[in-house]
């Protein structure tokens, strides 16, 4: 009876897992955003990047060092956001 009991509040108190959280996030759609939101970001980066240099090579060369070292950057952040509970 004690056991029963004991075995009930561990799996009570067990941190559910993102497959077991509706409200939490896959990993699968952290990277989805993050190309989505990097594509806005880079041509961003691009335009300004040529207006400031006027050379497209330049720009274009700015434009994807941003593009793959930002995205890195949102991946991680947006998990790391994702394990904290504050706001949920």
């Amino acid at each position: 009876m004690i056991l029963d009991q004991f075995i009930l509040a561990k799996n009570k108190t067990k941190e559910p897992s993102y497959k077991e959280v509706k409200s939490s996030e896959k990993p699968i759609r952290s990277v989805v955003k993050a190309l989505s939101w990097r594509l806005i970001g880079t041509l961003d980066t691009l335009l300004i990047s040529y207006i400031l240099t006027g050379e497209i090579g330049i720009a274009t060369s700015i434009a994807s060092i941003d593009f793959v070292t930002k995205m890195i950057l949102y991946f991680f952040h947006e998990r790391i956001w994702n394990l904290i509970k504050w706001g949920k």
